[in-house]
């Protein structure tokens, strides 16, 4: 899919360590567990998920998403193969609104992380896709019709 612009911009800093203390967390066994308000449930505080929790955080109380319209960890099929979305955000109308990709910290957001999330994208045909590793975040708007994307500085407004 061509892009509108040659190189992504500057990733965008969501400053997401400062919702760390919004983390419900818990010490069970050896291990650290971290509460889920969407799944409503206790999970292995992962790097990864470490990230998703903090981006759920950051979609409802900075840019007022509404919880009820967000899944995470939601199964699909890819070309006959099991996968699951990190964060799939719906609108008002339960129409599927912005992807987002969630990486360990460590690991960079290159070209085949965009790949990943592209691919989910494909029987989603969701407008906007998100990867972030919780330091970096790129958000991309997908044009269907053109196939292309632009990348965006912002997270877009959920409606």
């Amino acid at each position: 899919m061509p892009t509108d612009r040659k190189t992504p911009p500057d990733p965008i800093d969501l400053r997401l360590p400062r919702f760390s203390p919004q983390l419900n967390i818990k010490q069970e066994g050896n291990k650290r567990m971290v509460f889920c308000a969407i799944r409503k449930k206790w999970l292995v505080l992962q790097p990864e998920e470490f990230v998703r929790q903090l981006l759920l955080h950051f979609l409802i109380g900075d840019m007022r998403y509404n919880r009820n319209r967000i899944t995470v960890e939601r199964g699909m099929t890819v070309n006959t193969q099991a996968k699951r979305t990190d964060i799939l955000v719906f609108d008002a109308d339960m129409r599927p609104f912005l992807l987002i990709e969630c990486k360990a910290p460590k690991i960079p957001l290159n070209t085949s992380v965009f790949r990943q999330a592209a691919t989910y994208n494909g029987p989603l045909r969701v407008p906007y896709l998100m990867v972030s590793n919780g330091r970096e975040s790129y958000v991309a708007e997908i044009d269907f019709v053109k196939e292309s994307y632009r990348f965006l500085g912002t997270v877009p407004e959920w409606s």
